[in-house]
């Protein structure tokens, strides 16, 4: 009885740490893949489900707490933040907290498809 006790606790345990180690993920649709993202990076795609061009972006070229615009014309419908801090993307390309905005988390959060098209992000401190 004990063995069990002890085998069943074990078993929890390494559930509970292999999730914390998980990236936090978005469920992909059938047949889509996350989209590559190196460590350390906000990754944009202009297109849901990791499709198209990525933009790629690091904390050692881009301002934190700043509002950083794409390109103009461009936008992104699909992300991952591999960032280790929070990201906050915008509709507005000005980061006006009139349109849209979502902040996802930086352990690793991948989004096939954003609920509006990005044109601009914050990076915070944490």
């Amino acid at each position: 009885m004990y063995t069990k006790t002890v085998l069943a606790v074990a078993a929890v345990l390494t559930a509970l740490l292999a999730a914390q180690s998980t990236p936090v993920a978005a469920a992909a649709p059938s047949g889509t893949t996350l989209g590559a993202c190196g460590p350390g990076r906000l990754c944009l795609w202009p297109k849901p489900d990791f499709k198209g061009r990525a933009q790629s972006h690091e904390l050692a070229t881009t301002d934190i707490e700043s509002c950083v615009a794409l390109p103009p014309g461009t936008s992104a419908q699909s992300l991952a933040n591999r960032t280790g801090r929070p990201v906050t993307t915008y509709q507005s390309a000005e980061c006006a907290e009139a349109g849209e905005f979502e902040t996802y988390p930086g352990r690793g959060t991948w989004v096939p498809q954003t609920p509006y098209e990005v044109r601009a992000f914050k990076i915070w401190e944490r």
